[in-house]
Formats: structure tokens, sequence, C-alpha cells
């Protein structure tokens, strides 16, 4: 009787075994949070690079590629989640405007110490939107290191920017509908 209740103690530790080195495994997201959305031509547009699942996080590279005929970088800054691990060193990266790229924005962890754990906000890059239209924003050179130099395969979800008219071009372009259908039908009737 007791080589039944023996079989069940080794498949539950087995059962977690493996639960557990699945979960050491998860694979880290970074993906964009885009504010407002959409944005009229003239406001400016927070780019919020969100790492989610981050395990042991020490460092991050990374580029991010959009639309320069609707958008046009300005700066970024470094997001709050690397510093709850320990002292920081940020890049803000170099912006191309003509190209469409914020190039080789990075932060690091500075001694010795374990990365950072969790979710939260590597970076946020602003943008003004110069036009109407919509930007596609993706990732490029994306490296993210552990504390002991080892890198992290992350998920990367890209983002879309749409840039619309200001609220005050509608409401001109709705009057402008209703004065001509007023001359339309007064026409019609007369």
């Amino acid at each position: 009787m007791k080589h039944p209740q023996v079989c069940k103690q080794v498949l539950a530790a087995a059962a977690f075994s493996v639960l557990a080195i699945g979960s050491a495994q998860a694979v880290p997201v970074i993906s964009l949070t885009v504010s407002p959305s959409p944005a009229a031509i003239g406001n400016t547009v927070l780019v919020n690079v969100v790492i989610s699942g981050a395990v042991d996080l020490y460092a991050y590279q990374f580029s991010l590629l959009f639309n320069p005929a609707v958008l046009q970088a300005t700066t970024s800054t470094e997001g709050g989640f690397l510093p709850t691990a320990g002292t920081t060193f940020f890049v803000p990266g170099t912006v191309n405007n003509t190209l469409g790229a914020v190039n080789f924005t990075a932060g690091t962890l500075l001694g010795v110490l374990p990365g950072a754990t969790g979710n939260g906000t590597l970076a946020t890059l602003r943008f003004n939107a110069t036009a109407i239209g919509t930007s596609t924003l993706g990732f490029r050179d994306v490296l993210l290191l552990d504390s002991e130099n080892l890198g992290i395969t992350p998920q990367l979800q890209s983002g879309v920017v749409s840039v619309v008219p200001e609220a005050s071009t509608w409401l001109m372009f709705g009057l402008g509908l209703a004065g001509v259908a007023g001359l339309t039908r007064r026409r019609a009737t007369a």
C-alpha cells in the first residue's frame, strides 16, 4: 500500500521540477505604449518602451525605428524599471530624423549586484507629430543582459502611432460641410 503513495510523491516532485524549470526560462516581452493615441498634428507623442516578465535584467540596448514623414524624435529619458535594482547609467541614443531612427538607447546597472526582476518602463521617447498619417514603430539592435553578462532573448512587440488633424481642423471642416449642405438645400428650394 505504501508503493502508490511513494509514486504519487515522486510524480508530484517531478511535476513541480518541470514547472520550476519552465518558469525560470520565461521569455520577457518588450512592448510599446503610445500616448496620446491617436495624436493630433503638433502634439508631443510619448512612447514608453516597456518590459514585462524580466528576470535578473542588468543591461539593455535597442534602436527604435519610425516613419520620419509623420514623426520627428526629440529626446529619450530613462524609465523607472532598471533603477529599482540599483544605480544606473543611461545612454539616450542618437536621433536620426532623416532615416527615422533613435539608435542605441541603452541602460545598465553599475556594480556587482543582481539585475531587476518584474515589469516596468525601460525608456520613454518623445516625438513631435508633424504630419497626418501612420507610423509603425519597430525595434532593431535589441540586446538584453543578465547580471552574469549572459544574453536574454526577449519577445518583441512593435507599435503604431496614428496622427490625425487637430480637433479645430475637424470642427472647421464640419462647419464647412454644414454650410455647403445649407447652400445646396437653399438652391434646391429656390
